[in-house]
């Protein structure tokens, strides 16, 4: 596989965040899938925020000065990672409420320039516009960097909640050389600002 041009001594944060509602999930399991492509193309320190775990935290108040503790730091992790890799499960044509509540949360200016990578799972094909009609538009609001290929799965790329479909580990392969290849232009901008400034 190809190098990369990061410095190897400054390691990523690769930063997964599941919307799944249920356990075992198979947005987990791409979003893990992800993260793990990712990190066999850079170096990287990788971290997942599940919703299900997460939600007793974010819920604990309906504004950042309310969730507690726990949930800032649920917050700060995602604002600091260098790259988050989102996936949700679609319901009513859209993601689910406790990811957007998570969101509703991080400071706006916080992931401007910020590299994310977009995943879903639903009940049928035509659910994958969910990525380019209420992921991607999200994330814009942010100023975020969406990786131009997401990645959707639905009931055929799985057995018993495990990633069995070709086409979906081939989309897998190529969103992740894609988030290197952003995360590298970031990484070089920043140097070049550095020098300039």
């Amino acid at each position: 596989m190809q190098g990369v041009e990061i410095d190897e001594l400054a390691r990523l944060s690769v930063l997964g965040i599941s919307g799944g509602v249920s356990t075992p999930s198979r947005t987990t399991a791409v979003v893990n899938a992800l993260v793990k492509a990712v990190a066999l193309r850079v170096p990287a320190d990788t971290g997942l925020i599940e919703i299900t775990e997460a939600a007793p935290s974010l819920f604990a108040g309906l504004s950042r000065g309310a969730i507690g503790a726990s949930g800032e730091a649920i917050i700060q992790r995602v604002e600091k990672a260098d790259l988050l890799v989102v996936g949700t499960p679609v319901y009513r044509a859209s993601y689910t409420g406790a990811l957007k509540h998570l969101f509703d949360l991080v400071d706006y200016r916080a992931l401007t320039g910020k590299t994310v990578l977009l995943a879903a799972t639903g009940g049928s094909p035509y659910h994958g516009l969910v990525l380019e009609h209420q992921l991607r538009p999200l994330f814009g609001f942010f100023g975020a960097v969406t990786v131009p290929t997401g990645v959707y799965g639905a009931p055929d790329d799985f057995i018993d909640g495990e990633i069995v479909g070709a086409a979906i580990s081939e989309r897998i392969s190529r969103a992740a050389t894609e988030a290197v290849s952003l995360l590298n232009s970031n990484h070089a901008d920043a140097a070049v600002a550095a020098r300039v400034g």
